[in-house]
C-alpha cells in the first residue's frame, strides 16, 4: 500500500508562519483558526485506498440514472464536435470519474494527464483548511505570499539546487517564458535592455522530429511560438524563416548523429543555436521515450555550443521517484518546467525553473498575473510530500505497468508493433491507425480513459496511457488485463 502521510498545516508550512495567520484569522472572525491550523490530516489513508480497489468491480456499469443535461454549452464548432457529454464528470474519486451517463469510468490516463493524486484526494483537505483561514488565493508578482515563496525554494532544492522559479500558470505559458529567456540573447527585450550577445545571428531551436524528420514530433504549448516548432502555422512560420527572424530544426529521436550534424550546421554564421527544447517521454508523439545515452551524449554537446537546454517535464513531472524525471537521466538542464501532475489537477499553475546564467528576462518579460496563487502553491507542496514518502512504491508500480506493457506487445505481436514510454505513461504502438482507433474503442467501450493519437499525419498509430500515480497494483492490472481482452477480440 502507498504510505499516507499525515500533516497539519503547521507540519507542512512550519510553527512561525502558521501562528501569524491563526493571529490574522482570528483579528478577521474566524474562531477556529487554532484548530485549522494544528489538527492532522490523513493523505490517503488506508480505508481510501481499500475503497479504490473495491470499486473496480463497478467500473462500466450503470451506477446512477443517466442525466441528460439541457444544455450543451456555447463552444466554438470544434469544441462542440469533440465533446462527449456521456464521460462529462458528475463526480469523482480516487481513480475513477461518475459520468453524466450514470456510468463509472476509470482513470486511464489521468483526465488529460493532470489529475496525478486522482479525484478527492484527501490530503487536499488542507488547501480547504487554508481557505477557511481567509489566506488567499488572489495575489501579485510584487507580493508573492509565503507559500509561493516556500515552494520556490523547495522546488530548487529538490532538482538538484540552483535554479531560480518563475510562477505561472500553464504549461504554455511556462514553456514559452523559457524561449522567451531563448530569443533575448538574440534581440532585447526592450529598448534600454542590454546588447543581446548573439546580437545579429539567427535564432535557431532544435525540437524533437517525427519519424520523417518533420515538425510533429514535439509539442510544447499553444503559444503561437511554440505552434510553428511543430508545424502549425506553416505559411507564417515560413515568413519568419524567410526573413532570418528564428529558425525551427526538428532533430531525429534518439539519433546523436543527426543531432550532431544539425548542431554544427546551425553555429555558423548567420546562424546560432537559441536551445534545445524536449521531453523525455513524448506523449504527443507516441510515448516515445527518449533514451539515457542520447540524452546525456546531446547535452554534452549542447554545453560545448553555448546551447540552452529545456527540458519539458509539464507530463513526466511527478510521475517519478524524485519528482523529476530528468535527475534519473543525470543532466541537468538549463530550464525545466513543470506542471499538470505537481498542482494535481486543482488548479492550473505551471513553474519555469531557470538557471542564473538563463536568467534573462525582467518582471514583464515572463508576467503572469495569477501566477503566484497561495493556495495553487500549497497544492503543489502536497502533492510533493505524498510523492517523496511514496518515491519506491512509485518505481515499483511504474515497472510493472511498463513490463505488462511489453509483455502485452510480445504475447500479441500479430497485432501491436511494440510498446513505448516508461513506467506509468506508455503506449502501445500498432501497424495501422485503424488498428488504434478499434484497440481505444474497446477500451472506452469498457468506459476505460485510452487516447487513440491519430491527429497527427506522421505520428505512430498509439493508444496511450497515464494512469494516477495512486492506481494500486489492483488498478494497474485491472488495465492490463482489459487491454489483453480487447486484443485477444481483436486477433479474433
Amino acid at each position: 500500500m502507498f504510505t499516507s502521510p499525515v500533516c497539519s498545516l503547521t507540519d507542512m508550512l512550519g510553527g512561525e508562519y502558521t501562528e501569524y495567520v491563526r493571529r490574522a484569522a482570528a483579528f478577521f472572525g474566524v474562531t477556529d483558526a487554532d484548530a485549522l491550523i494544528r489538527e492532522k490530516v490523513a493523505f490517503y489513508p488506508e480505508h481510501v485506498q481499500r475503497e479504490n480497489d473495491r470499486l473496480l468491480r463497478k467500473v462500466g456499469t450503470q451506477v446512477l440514472p443517466a442525466f441528460d443535461g439541457p444544455s450543451d454549452g456555447a463552444a466554438t464548432s470544434a469544441f462542440s464536435k469533440a465533446l462527449h457529454k456521456n464521460a462529462a464528470p458528475l463526480s469523482g474519486y480516487g481513480c475513477y470519474r461518475l459520468g453524466e451517463d450514470g456510468r463509472l469510468y476509470l482513470l486511464g490516463k489521468s483526465e488529460h494527464y493532470h489529475a496525478s493524486l486522482g479525484h478527492a484526494f484527501p490530503g487536499y483537505r488542507l488547501v480547504d483548511r487554508a481557505r477557511r483561514l481567509g489566506i488567499p488565493n488572489a495575489t501579485h508578482n510584487t507580493t508573492r505570499g509565503y507559500i509561493t515563496r516556500l515552494l520556490e525554494k523547495r522546488l530548487s532544492d529538490a532538482a538538484g539546487g540552483g535554479y531560480r522559479v518563475v510562477n505561472l500558470e500553464t504549461g504554455s505559458l511556462g514553456v514559452e517564458a523559457g524561449v522567451k529567456q531563448m530569443l533575448s540573447r538574440f534581440y532585447k527585450l526592450e529598448d534600454i535592455s542590454d546588447t543581446p550577445p548573439y546580437l545579429g545571428r539567427v535564432p535557431v531551436f532544435l525540437v524533437m522530429a517525427d519519424d520523417h524528420d518533420g515538425r510533429e514530433g514535439n509539442y510544447h504549448g499553444t503559444t503561437v511560438l511554440t505552434q510553428t516548432m511543430r508545424g502549425l502555422w506553416p505559411d507564417f512560420a515560413k515568413r519568419l524563416e524567410d526573413a532570418n527572424i528564428y529558425r525551427v530544426v526538428p532533430v531525429l529521436p534518439n539519433n546523436a548523429a543527426d543531432f550532431r550534424e544539425k548542431l554544427t550546421a546551425y553555429n555558423r554564421p548567420p546562424y546560432k543555436t537559441a536551445g534545445f527544447l524536449h521531453e523525455l517521454v513524448m506523449m504527443n508523439y507516441g510515448a516515445v521515450r527518449l533514451t539515457d545515452a542520447y540524452i546525456r551524449e546531446v547535452y554534452a554537446l549542447c554545453r560545448e555550443t553555448d546551447t540552452p537546454t529545456l527540458c519539458d517535464e509539464i507530463q513526466t513531472g511527478m510521475w517519478y521517484d524524485g519528482l523529476f524525471l530528468f535527475l534519473q537521466y543525470g543532466i541537468s538542464p538549463d530550464m525545466a518546467v513543470i506542471g499538470k501532475g505537481f498542482p494535481g489537477g486543482e488548479y492550473p499553475a505551471s513553474r519555469l525553473l531557470v538557471r542564473e546564467s538563463c536568467d534573462r528576462l525582467n518582471l514583464f518579460g515572463a508576467l503572469v498575473t495569477n501566477g503566484q496563487e497561495e493556495l495553487a502553491s500549497l497544492s503543489y507542496l502536497i502533492t510533493m510530500r505524498f510523492a517523496e514518502e511514496n518515491g519506491t512504491e512509485l518505481t515499483r508500480l511504474g515497472t510493472l505497468f511498463e513490463d505488462g506493457m511489453r509483455d502485452l506487445a510480445v504475447q500479441y505481436a500479430g497485432v501491436v508493433s511494440h510498446a513505448e514510454g516508461r513506467g506509468h505513461l506508455a503506449a502501445l504502438h500498432f501497424r495501422d491507425t485503424e488498428e488504434a482507433a478499434r484497440f481505444a474503442k474497446l477500451l472506452n467501450a469498457r468506459c476505460i480513459d485510452a487516447s487513440a493519437q491519430l491527429y497527427k499525419t506522421h505520428c505512430p498509430p498509439a493508444v496511450l496511457f497515464k494512469p494516477p500515480v495512486i492506481a494500486s497494483e489492483a488498478v494497474l492490472r485491472y488495465i492490463l488485463t482489459a487491454c489483453a481482452d480487447a486484443l485477444d477480440g481483436m486477433k479474433g
